[in-house]
């Protein structure tokens, strides 16, 4: 018997999800909507009596304080719609497709004695009244109510509960001709499959199979395919490139000709060799960058982006993306303790008219992947305490979703190496259809049929396995049972045990992973992607007691094989076998790419404009998408669980100001209870503690992706000091996310981009300890024209800070304190948010400061005993944003000297005022200590200013004396924060 019930708000409450859907209708050109009522809807399928049934309603699925319920057994007669002018939705997730809730519901059931519930499922019904056409009940039920790449909708009648008709196992296992078959077949065969391997590659596999005397089957073909994807493995940056510069007319510059052996080795990593940093541990041989933190812990850090999935479904997308990164961060034996996130979408407004074929809204996309953010990383508990959120046209059809986790591990408690006869087992989530060929998929453009034939490479989250998952490595790590663990990620199984066994091999029963369903595939259970699933390496002796923590957590861990020893991966089902492939072919058999690179200097425009600004433009540019508050969308994010946030997200007395980084005090997270910690001169106890921060500004890209490197890495940088961490202790991760690198322009940029980032790295002494690259984030529209992401690099910054009680905030401190602006202000006003605002192109983005690594250590230097009050990076939007900033975070006003600010020539007020020149602050010093400050500082760039004021006017002066922005902090909170209202 299948039970339907109903669960909605009361009558008499507000339905905040009606009203926030309200909105997005809205927005999505749906008008006369008088209301929206949201009930939340679950399947109940089993052998149960109706007291059982109400029972569950009552208890479980029912807060009564807010909601109410009803129930029915199926089916039921009659349509959906309640009465005339109502309009009802009714949505549930595909048979299939991931329900977390209905797993929870069901294992709540079980522990509440309702044993004879079989099945559940889980969906909602929207109830609308309104003059509603079907043109505009269609366009609410799949452009915003229902996402048709994994849920169904019903408008106007009762859907059919989602459960998933009983398949047959099937052990259907195809063989592929290759042999005589010729380039043109070996493409068709590539592209249909949609294995995304150029002829090149396809030919080595050809080869292969040609000396093994045989044909591959699926599981070794789709194997070899996501192994061998850019997402997997990195061709481009791995690749042989011939380079080139050309000038605004095509010339080729003198010198630029070149050829880059692998990107990786000659910037990156080779950034991270010459900077030989004692205190890197791991460096892009693991999950995720290892440095130590002091004498007993080390800290984890990565970052990944999930683009492709959270175009297609942005909430599962951006869920999974969190889940992933965490994985990558327990892979290396660490336990999670705080998120990050950066974000970058199309307009918020973006005309619904313009939007491509097959592409969500911009605004569907961003509610999703915030959802999405907040969902895994709250029910973690993990806090999410620093990140950004960008917009651009170019990210209309390809948003980019950045998620990155950092994790603490005693000293020398991660192990990474397998031996013959360890059982390999797979511990966490049972495997589904979710995700499969979800590696190959990240590598490939899309188009506006992507969403219809790539739907199966979305996977979706389970955030409370992982949590199960988590706790049981923990406790395996400390008790010594495993001797290698990675997290099962892109590419599945295939992927995590085929890196595993790299050297020593497998033996793999494929009949023994535990399922969601039956009737998948051989080759579909060793590539699927379902979330929350880690494989570790566990000697037979200790294999009961994993199984006893497993058991005592409520997870599945199931042995699939060994370790053999021999080099050669075999995968049986049923007895037979699938997949036999050499572990050297899988993993060094890829032919290198030789591409071919060039990057042409943009002709100038409209630099030199000269522009003259007013407080209009000072309070436009703080209600522009990109600076103004992000706290809707922060205070949806946990960042005080586990009780490490010391600086936060918001600073200030009511905290309305964006701090510049996140701190945390390890001593709540720690495992063990060694404290390490100094005293100071008077005997006080100093803390360690860590900082968290970003660097990215893609509109400088265009102009010149070198110094866009130089601007993001100076950024994680700045914005790491200005908050008390040692600028000498600063490691970094590099996220590139860019178009099609088969194009020499796209991949002439990223050369020059990853030049910019060895440059800058070096010159700051801050290692790369761990990257990622997404690449082929372009759109294919029905006219056949090509649409690019702008270039975009992202750095993450971890720093150690010395003393956590010794940390700055941006906001203004006191009336009558000093300002001080440091660091050399000049005319680079290209890709500005002035700019930008103006329509203008063109001009010179922000260069390297030859000042910067030194005036941030002296910064430092100056936070540590005292002698700064308050600190502010400047970056988008200069010195005029920043103090408005300050001023606004504080509650007290300010007045500062264009005249005073450092510069290297004659500038214009406009330029002085809004130049995002790189390696600035404002700093806030008392009178008392303002003479050891400017001591501290002697030699570098630093002027006194200005002065914190006690009234509510935030002036700049110009050269002359003369007002150039005059505006209140009425005025500044209307801009930044008015449209939270």
């Amino acid at each position: 018997m299948i039970y339907r019930v109903a669960v909605n708000t009361r009558a008499e409450m507000t339905d905040a999800r009606g009203a926030a859907l309200g909105r997005q209708a809205e927005a999505l050109g749906v008008h006369g909507l008088e209301r929206i009522a949201v009930a939340d809807l679950y399947f109940l399928d089993g052998v149960l009596d109706e007291a059982a049934v109400e029972a569950l309603a009552r208890d479980l699925l029912c807060d009564p304080v807010v909601e109410e319920t009803t129930w029915a057994a199926l089916p039921l007669k009659g349509c959906g719609a309640a009465a005339p002018g109502e309009l009802v939705i009714e949505v549930a997730l595909l048979p299939g497709v991931t329900d977390s809730v209905a797993e929870n519901l069901l294992a709540a059931a079980h522990l509440m004695g309702a044993a004879g519930l079989e099945r559940a499922a889980t969906g909602h019904r929207y109830a609308m009244r309104g003059e509603i056409g079907d043109a505009a009940a269609k366009r609410l039920a799949a452009g915003l109510l229902a996402n048709p790449v994994i849920q169904s909708y019903a408008i106007n009648c009762l859907i059919e509960p989602p459960f998933l008709a009983p398949q047959p196992v099937d052990a259907t296992v195809e063989v592929i001709k290759l042999t005589g078959v010729g380039d043109a077949a070996l493409e068709a065969i590539s592209k249909d499959r949609r294995l995304s391997l150029d002829l090149a590659e396809m030919q080595a596999i050809q080869r292969y199979y040609h000396v093994e005397g045989r044909e591959p089957t699926d599981v070794e073909l789709e194997m070899l395919a996501q192994t061998w994807s850019e997402h997997c493995v990195h061709k481009t940056f791995k690749a042989l490139i011939d380079y080139r510069e050309l000038d605004a007319q095509g010339a080729i510059i003198p010198g630029s000709v070149r050829v880059v052996d692998s990107l990786l080795n000659t910037y990156i990593r080779a950034a991270t060799d010459a900077i030989a940093k004692p205190w890197v541990y791991s460096a892009f041989v693991d999950n995720a960058g290892i440095i130590a933190f002091d004498d007993y812990f080390d800290l984890a850090f990565k970052a990944e982006t999930h683009n492709h999935p959270s175009a297609l479904e942005p909430f599962g997308g951006a869920n999974t993306g969190v889940g992933g990164v965490i994985r990558d961060v327990i892979g290396v034996s660490a336990r999670p303790i705080a998120n990050t996130d950066v974000l970058c979408f199309g307009p918020p407004d973006f005309p619904l008219s313009e939007l491509p074929a097959g592409v969500l809204h911009p605004q569907r996309i961003a509610d999703g992947v915030i959802a999405g953010v907040e969902d895994y990383g709250n029910k973690m508990g993990i806090p999410t305490v620093n990140g950004a959120i960008l917009y651009d046209n170019g990210y209309t059809a390809n948003p980019l979703v950045f998620c990155g986790c950092l994790g603490i591990l005693p000293h020398g408690s991660h192990r990474n190496e397998p031996q013959p006869g360890d059982l390999v087992v797979v511990v966490g989530g049972r495997t589904g259809r979710d995700g499969i060929r979800g590696a190959t998929f990240s590598s490939m453009e899309m188009d506006h049929e992507t969403s219809e034939i790539a739907g199966s490479a979305v996977q979706i989250g389970h955030p409370i396995h992982e949590k199960q998952a988590l706790e049981a490595v923990m406790l395996a790590r400390d008790a010594g049972l495993y001797t290698a663990i990675t997290d099962c990620g892109a590419g599945g199984l295939s992927s995590a045990i085929g890196e595993m066994g790299a050297e020593l091999g497998a033996e793999i029963h494929l009949d023994r992973v535990p399922l969601k369903y039956s009737g998948l595939r051989p080759w579909e259970i060793w590539l699927s992607e379902a979330q929350e699933r880690m494989v570790l390496a566990i000697p037979p002796a200790h294999w009961p007691a994993f199984e006893q923590i497993c058991a005592g957590l409520d997870i599945e861990a199931t042995a699939l094989g060994t370790f053999t020893g021999d080099g050669r991966l075999v995968l049986r089902y049923e007895g037979c076998v699938v997949g036999d492939l050499s572990a050297a072919f899988l993993h060094g058999g890829i032919p290198r790419r030789h591409l071919r690179a060039e990057w042409q200097r943009p002709a100038e425009t409209d630099a030199g404009v000269a522009i003259s600004v007013t407080a209009g433009d000072l309070m436009a540019l703080l209600a522009q998408p990109d600076t103004r508050s992000k706290e809707d969308v922060v205070r949806l994010y946990d960042h005080e669980v586990q009780g490490g946030a010391v600086v936060k997200p918001f600073v200030g007395a009511q905290a309305a100001g964006p701090g510049d980084a996140a701190v945390l005090d390890l001593r709540f997270q720690r495992e063990l209870g060694t404290l390490t910690s100094a005293k100071d001169a008077d005997g006080a106890e100093k803390v360690p503690g860590v900082a968290l921060s970003c660097g990215v500004n893609p509109h400088y890209g265009d102009l010149d992706p070198y110094r866009m490197a130089w601007a993001a890495v100076d950024e994680a940088m700045r914005n790491c000091v200005a908050v008390g961490a040692d600028p000498d202790h600063v490691a970094l991760l590099d996220n590139f996310c860019w178009g099609n690198p088969a194009l020499p322009d796209r991949l002439g940029s990223l050369v020059k981009c990853a030049q910019g980032c060895y440059d800058a790295a070096v010159a700051y002494g801050a290692p790369f300890i761990s990257g990622k690259d997404s690449l082929n984030n372009e759109y294919l529209g029905q006219d056949g024209t090509k649409h690019a992401i702008p270039g975009t690099l992202l750095i993450s910054a971890l720093g150690i800070v010395p003393d956590v009680g010794a940390t700055v905030t941006m906001d203004l401190k006191a009336a009558g304190d000093r300002l001080y602006v440091l660091g050399e202000t000049r005319d680079e006003m290209g890709g500005s948010a002035l700019y930008r605002a103006r329509g203008l192109a063109g001009g010179q983005p922000p260069g390297p400061s030859a000042d910067g690594p030194e005036l941030l250590r002296r910064l430092h230097q100056a936070i540590r005993p005292g002698l700064v009050r308050a600190c502010h990076d400047l970056s988008e939007g200069g010195l005029a944003v920043a103090a408005a900033e300050m001023a606004l975070a504080g509650g007290l006003g300010l007045e500062l000297r264009l005249g005073e600010m450092p510069q290297g020539e004659s500038l214009t007020d406009t330029a002085l005022a809004f130049s995002e020149s790189l390696s600035r602050f404002i700093v806030e010093v008392t009178e008392a200590n303002a003479e050891r400050f400017e001591a501290q500082m002697a030699g570098l760039p630093c002027t006194y200013a200005g002065h914190v004021s006690a009234d509510d006017r935030v002036t700049l002066l110009g050269s002359d004396g003369s007002l150039v922005i005059e505006t209140t902090l009425a005025g500044i909170e209307h801009a930044w924060r008015g449209h939270l209202a």
